[in-house]
């Protein structure tokens, strides 16, 4: 598991840019006060195995078509032929 440092008035300023940091990519957070380690954030044992790769594709997606455009055709369903 990946760990980062991450000073503690840091973490005041973006705790919720942190802890998004250790849900979706599942590495572990040191905060430190003065250069000395005196927290440690990590992802829970669930998290840990790994998150589907489904659910980590989320939100990192880009539509490029009309929603309304397929990527079939007709005669590619034997119903409509």
């Amino acid at each position: 598991m990946t760990t980062t440092a991450v000073s503690v008035t840091e973490f005041k300023a973006h705790c919720l840019d942190v802890i998004r940091q250790v849900e979706q990519e599942g590495t572990a957070v040191d905060l430190t006060r003065h250069g000395r380690v005196v927290a440690r954030l990590v992802p829970t044992p669930q998290m840990a195995k790994g998150i589907a790769p489904w659910l980590r594709l989320r939100g990192h997606g880009k539509l490029v078509g009309s929603p309304e455009a397929g990527v079939l055709e007709d005669s590619d369903f034997d119903a409509l032929r």
